[in-house]
């Protein structure tokens, strides 16, 4: 017999779904070991701390949380606050308990002063929820109790919490589709965070409080009626207002006055099936007038969070508006408890952690993305911050849904392109993107989906890849993130590249053969922070590490501080003479007689190199040219771009696209638009109906010639863009 009166109120909680006696004696047994460790412990508010994890533990009931959801909920502060071990839970109550207190401990542990360990805070839960959704659950209900007894509190505490709430707890349970909790963190949340608008926007529901009812009911009336003289007879209809938080962000966000609301007042109908939903919403709008715009159905298209309901907007006959809601009862118990309703716990269901957080994964889309992100954020460069910046700006607060051609919904931030479109499906479909269609029409890589839209996507295998007029496309954190690091890595990549060629020429110049390894390195460059091999390249191609000084240690030569001086003062009195035709410098030389190579045609931004011929003098060919591999190292001479340069160079562009017929106008027309002179065009089409653009441009530099492809890369049908060497 159960005499304790607080774990009397829980029993009462959950005796309506939990009757077998060994989950409840656990229960019981994690009660009073709670109890017993927070003895002498009190709140703010002066009750005893177990009052605590007591009302955390009954949200919880109500949302049918199993047994160990409920225990992990009584002692959920229990590791943080007492003398209880972690080891002693699992003792006690096994380790899927165990992980679940250790998960909300976790959450709840870090400080908030500051804005980066509020973001790790944030990251640790979001992680926590990918692992196991019931550690959220806990911690939602938690910041409920919070909330609830916020009075207690500094006006500063009280602040500091209720716009956490807003920013991330509340959203959170919007996401999970739990709308009661939602509802009641955002009322009581606002009222510490705008007192004046909370009280305005309260006052101004309660003024005319008795005149709403009324209306809510005549109508309410007037669809009994018409339900009965149409012989649909189960049925359930209920009225009810928008809740404080929703009007407030209409009138302050939406900047609209409190009477020009149109969802201010809504009836929820409630029938028997799906078919009599469609049934019910053709008397609605037989016998109302219909807004135009405002009917949505997400019974054919749910939310995200797996919400279904018919949505009509309709003025009634004595000129009000209001919002028709209309559901089945199982799309009703999702509709206020979300995931929690979709997953109560069941006494005769075998239960799996495992299984249940797949099948969560495979109903609520957004937290599939939720369990991808977290499995990279350890990768993220940008920290925590960057993590929770992402999640909030891509799942939490993502509003437009797309489809894919096979109907699968995606759920993207507003103002998404195709390009976030293409990385949220997979990295290597953005990486390779070369085009997409929207509703079966080919749209530029910029275009603002909306929606509703159908989407598809156009790849090449042979992309060169996002460029970085990419990052000021996308919009959405997550595609921006995998743009940064493909171009963070291809940048890498290639200095690698030139550092390793560099060194290579270096050591053949000087007849090296020992080889070069990760401990040679360490011992002679671990005072530059170069630690590997690898490394040792990037610095090379970057330029803060000359080759003469790897070969020279490879030697074993040891360059004089005087000698090394004296080399310095000659050098700094040699004159660097520019050809007034080519822009080139070659270090040195008073008059060289120079040619750009016609192989690779290289302009300004392009790495250089010389090459002494026999008859043409010195030949400057891009580094990156094949030619250079069959060069003989000691032709080869060092090259710069002037930093002065005024004329303009030739360079070819190879592009593939379809073969429709107004490509080339397109191409051209793109070139025009970019201010580049054309020199000539080929264009052939292929056997395989692709056409082949050869295009000769005269252009300022690298830079202006990226710009002009990222451009091209643009137009429909186009499937690669890169630079044509003979």
């Amino acid at each position: 017999m159960v005499t304790d009166p607080l774990f009397k109120s829980l029993v009462e909680a959950f005796d309506s779904y939990i009757k077998r006696e060994s989950d409840i004696k656990l229960i019981e047994k994690a009660y009073f070991l709670a109890k017993e460790r927070h003895e002498g412990q009190m709140r703010k508010s002066g009750e005893p701390y177990i009052t605590h994890p007591i009302a955390v533990a009954k949200i919880l009931a109500d949302l049918r949380g199993g047994p160990a959801t409920l225990i992990a909920a009584l002692l959920h502060d229990t590791v943080e606050d007492t003398s209880l071990t972690l080891k002693e839970v699992e003792t006690t109550f096994g380790s899927d308990i165990a992980a679940l207190v250790d998960g909300v401990t976790k959450i709840g542990k870090l400080s908030f002063n500051q804005k980066a360990s509020q973001a790790d805070n944030h990251q640790k839960m979001l992680i926590a929820m990918a692992k196991d959704i019931r550690v959220v659950l806990i911690k939602i209900a938690d910041r409920l109790h919070n909330v609830r007894t916020l009075e207690s509190m500094t006006p500063e505490k009280q602040y500091k919490i209720a716009t956490e709430t807003l920013e991330i707890y509340a959203p959170l349970a919007h996401r999970l589709g739990i709308f009661r909790i939602k509802a009641e963190l955002e009322d009581r949340s606002l009222r510490y965070t705008d007192p004046p608008m909370y009280y305005r926007v309260s006052n101004m529901i309660q003024s005319k409080k008795a005149e709403r009812d009324a209306s809510i009911e005549h109508v309410i009336e007037y669809i009994k009626s018409l339900f009965t003289d149409s012989e649909l007879h189960d049925f359930e209809i209920k009225g009810r207002i928008k809740n404080i938080y929703s009007i407030y962000k209409k009138m302050v966000k939406d900047s609209r006055a409190f009477e020009d609301i149109y969802d201010l007042l809504a009836v929820r109908i409630i029938v028997d099936r799906i078919e009599t939903c469609y049934q019910a919403l053709g008397i609605i709008h037989a016998n109302f007038t219909p807004i135009p715009r405002r009917f949505k159905d997400y019974i054919a298209v749910p939310k995200p969070n797996m919400y279904q309901s018919l949505h009509t907007t309709v003025l009634s006959d004595d000129g009000t508006l209001f919002e028709v809601q209309i559901r089945t009862p199982e799309m009703d118990q999702v509709a206020e408890y979300g995931v929690a309703a979709h997953w109560a716990y069941k006494e005769n269901k075998t239960y799996s952690k495992e299984r249940e957080q797949f099948e969560i994964a495979q109903k609520l889309k957004w937290y599939g993305e939720l369990l991808k992100m977290s499995e990279d954020s350890d990768e993220t460069e940008g920290g925590a911050e960057e993590f929770v910046g992402t999640i909030k700006g891509d799942i939490l607060d993502a509003n437009v849904y797309v489809f894919t051609p096979k109907g699968e919904v995606i759920e993207l931030p507003k103002g998404s392109t195709p390009i976030d479109f293409a990385y949220r499906i997979h990295t290597d479909i953005g990486n390779k993107m070369v085009g997409a269609l929207v509703n079966n029409r080919i749209v530029t890589l910029d275009y603002e989906l909306n929606t509703g839209d159908i989407v598809s996507v156009k790849i090449n295998k042979n992309s060169f890849g996002p460029s970085e007029d990419w990052l000021k496309i996308a919009k959405s954190s997550h595609a921006r993130h995998k743009i940064k690091g493909f171009l963070n890595k291809l940048n890498r990549d290639s200095l690698i590249i030139m550092g390793k060629e560099s060194l290579d020429r270096e050591m053949t110049a000087h007849k090296v053969t020992e080889s070069l390894d990760d401990t040679f390195v360490k011992k002679h460059f671990e005072k530059n922070m170069i630690t590997d091999v690898t490394e040792l390249y990037l610095e090379i191609g970057k330029g803060n590490l000359s080759p003469k000084t790897v070969v020279n240690k490879l030697l074993g030569l040891e360059v004089d501080p005087s000698v090394l001086l004296q080399r310095q003062m000659e050098k700094a009195s040699k004159q660097l003479t520019t050809h007034s035709e080519t822009g080139v410098v070659i270090e040195g030389l008073s008059s060289p007689q120079l040619k750009l190579a016609n192989c690779c045609l290289p302009i300004p931004g392009d790495s250089i190199i010389g090459y002494v011929s026999k008859t043409s003098g010195i030949v400057v060919h891009a580094s990156f040219c094949p030619n250079c591999k069959q060069f003989e190292e000691n032709r080869l001479i060092e090259a710069f771009w002037s930093s002065n340069i005024t004329r303009k160079y030739p360079t070819w562009i190879k592009i593939v696209g379809g073969s429709k017929s107004t490509l080339l106008t397109e191409v051209v027309t793109v070139v025009n638009a970019s201010s580049i002179a054309i020199a000539e065009v080929n264009a052939i089409t292929t056997s395989s109906l692709e056409m082949t653009i050869k295009i000769k441009v005269s252009i300022n530099n690298a830079n202006a010639l990226q710009s002009l492809m990222v451009n091209l890369r643009k137009i429909s049908e186009i499937y690669s863009v890169e630079r044509d060497f003979k």
